[in-house]
Parts: structure tokens; C-alpha cells; sequence
């Protein structure tokens, strides 16, 4: 009996056991769900997300525009439960350069990161840009170009970001920003848009993250970096 009894024990702790009770998401395979305009084309999607009324938000890098280095590449673009093309949200808008993430919070404002212009915007659900984090390199100033990685890696500034991947809320509506592929830290700022803090830095020591992608917030606000 013991054996029996220390050999299931095994069985269940093992890798195999563990990989079996992982439950499957369900889904549909859909083809060609997003109906597009006859003129419009969909470039490398970088996110999708959800809102409260099942409306597609896709940014994603089409729309290119500029010379074939450093090109802008970020369109958002919303579609009804059912696929249909709505429309374009921030066309032209000024912190638009390399699309990341989308995401919708919940009172469906929606949230996009933009890696190329170090930029954060919160559209309201109308579509209206209600807040901006971060600030990109003005064309016209001296030694604007593509971001450096020095190492050692240069200070991180707070209010701005280098390269920044990914946000999430906790259940108090601060908002926190995955500060991605040169700062390698995290930032949280309020409700009301105000810079609180930030933490991590380039490592793989304690209290530091290597190119933190994405970022999640759990009901009891525990936060999650990969």
C-alpha cells in the first residue's frame, strides 16, 4: 500500500500530470472575421483587444508612411461584434511610429502603446485622446535617431520611456506601464494621470527585469511582468 500510495504521489507531482490538468480555452476558428474596407489592408498586428461591447480593437503596423528606415507603422482600427469595419481611431495622430499593444480598460477607454515614439495614449471610448505619457524625439532635434542600448544603460527619466511594450490597471485605476526594451522597469502613475513611482532596472539580478513585454494585473491587485 505505501508503494501504491508514493507512487501515485509521483504520478500526480510530475510534469506529465500537471500538463494534463491544465484546462483548454475553448474557441472558434473564424476566417477572414474582419471585413475591411476595399482599400484598406492589414500590415503585422502587434494587438488586439476587447471592449464591454465585444468590439475588435486591432493596432497594428499598416498604414507605412515615410522612407523605408523608420518608417511610421501604427493604425488603429475598431470593428463591430460581427467584424464589420467601424472605423479608424487617431488617424495621423502624432504619437503614432511602431505599433504595440492595445488595451481596453474597464470603463472601455482604450489604451495603446507605441514602441517607436516612446508614447502611451488613453482614448476615451468616443475616440477622443484623453491622456499622453511619454514624449518621442521632435524631428527637427539635433541627434534624433534610433535609441542606443550603452551599456552601461543611461538612467531612465521619469514621465518618459524608452521603447515602452504594455499597460494594465489595478482595481483602484492606477495604471501601470511595462517600460520595455531599454529602461527595463516598471512605472505607475494614478487614475488622474500623475507619476507615482517606478522600480526595476536591466538585469537578471533581484529587483531587475529583462525586457519586460507584457504586463497584467490581477482582482487583488498583484501585478505580473513577463
Amino acid at each position: 500500500m505505501k508503494v501504491w500510495m508514493i507512487g501515485l504521489l509521483l504520478l500526480i507531482s510530475s510534469p506529465a500530470w500537471a500538463q494534463r490538468q491544465v484546462p483548454q480555452i475553448p474557441f472558434d476558428s473564424v476566417p477572414n472575421f474582419l471585413k475591411l474596407p476595399a482599400d484598406m489592408y492589414l500590415g503585422e498586428v502587434s494587438g488586439v483587444a476587447v471592449n464591454s461591447k465585444g468590439h475588435v480593437f486591432v493596432f497594428q503596423r499598416g498604414s507605412t508612411n515615410g522612407p523605408a528606415y523608420a518608417a511610421a507603422a501604427a493604425q488603429l482600427l475598431e470593428f463591430g461584434p460581427d467584424g464589420k469595419y467601424i472605423r479608424e481611431i487617431g488617424h495621423n495622430l502624432y504619437a503614432w511610429s511602431f505599433a504595440h499593444t492595445v488595451r481596453v480598460d474597464k470603463q472601455d477607454n482604450i489604451w495603446v502603446t507605441d514602441k517607436g515614439s516612446d508614447m502611451v495614449i488613453k482614448f476615451s471610448p468616443e475616440g477622443r485622446v484623453l491622456m499622453v505619457f511619454g514624449r518621442k524625439q521632435e524631428a527637427s532635434d539635433e541627434g534624433t535617431g534610433p535609441l542606443k542600448h550603452p551599456k552601461p544603460p543611461l538612467p531612465a527619466v521619469d514621465g518618459m520611456f524608452r521603447q515602452v511594450t504594455d499597460v494594465t490597471w489595478d482595481p483602484a485605476g492606477n495604471a501601470y506601464i511595462s517600460d520595455g526594451y531599454i529602461n527595463s522597469r516598471v512605472a505607475k502613475v494614478d487614475k488622474d494621470g500623475k507619476w507615482l513611482k517606478s522600480w526595476g532596472e536591466p538585469g537578471d539580478g533581484p529587483g531587475q527585469l529583462n525586457t519586460p513585454h507584457s504586463i497584467a494585473a490581477d482582482a487583488q491587485g498583484n501585478i505580473y511582468v513577463a
